[in-house]
């Protein structure tokens, strides 16, 4: 798959999952591809929403099926959220657990729900924000509830990029 196609696919996918709660958004606008990540903007009933996206570059784990994989960062302005990150991981996680995200060899926890994890507070989400920011490599540890491990890496690179890119579209400093 070519690299526009590729963002197209998460572009789609990402916007399933932010508006999974039910609010009218209208298709996103890619607002540039940095490195492995891509940066994306669009309207929410009404608001400007912005978020950065990428897949791993090598997802391991004894599975026979796993749906697509995506790390987010997204900002909503108007909620006067920044920074949120999530993760959809392709499976269904065990019920009550938690996943792994380690960046240069610090670890974040990160709680589940159906087939997504996320921080557990602002402060967490904007720790591991600057962290993908600076960071070359991250690696996301999972269990799903057949209680398959996973390990998923993810390239770091063009982060930085995206990161400014969904600041500068959606005014978050």
């Amino acid at each position: 798959m070519t690299f526009t196609k590729s963002c197209l696919a998460l572009a789609s996918a990402a916007t399933i999952a932010l508006t999974s709660f039910g609010a009218h958004a209208q298709a996103p606008n890619l607002i540039g591809n940095f490195g492995d990540w891509a940066a994306y903007s669009f309207e929410e009933n009404g608001k400007k929403v912005c978020y950065m996206v990428t897949q791993p570059k090598k997802a391991e784990g004894k599975y026979t099926k796993r749906g697509d994989i995506f790390a987010l960062i997204t900002h909503r302005p108007a909620e006067k959220t920044k920074n949120v990150f999530s993760y959809i991981t392709g499976y269904t996680y065990k019920n009550n657990s938690e996943v792994t995200v380690t960046i240069d060899g610090n670890n974040t926890k990160l709680f589940t729900q159906k087939d997504m994890a996320w921080t557990k507070s602002p402060g967490a989400d904007n720790g591991l924000a600057l962290a993908v920011r600076k960071g070359s490599k991250m690696v996301v540890k999972g269990r799903s509830s057949r209680g398959t491990v996973t390990t998923d890496t993810i390239s770091l690179k063009g982060s930085g990029g995206a990161h400014d890119a969904i600041n500068k579209t959606c005014g978050v400093k």
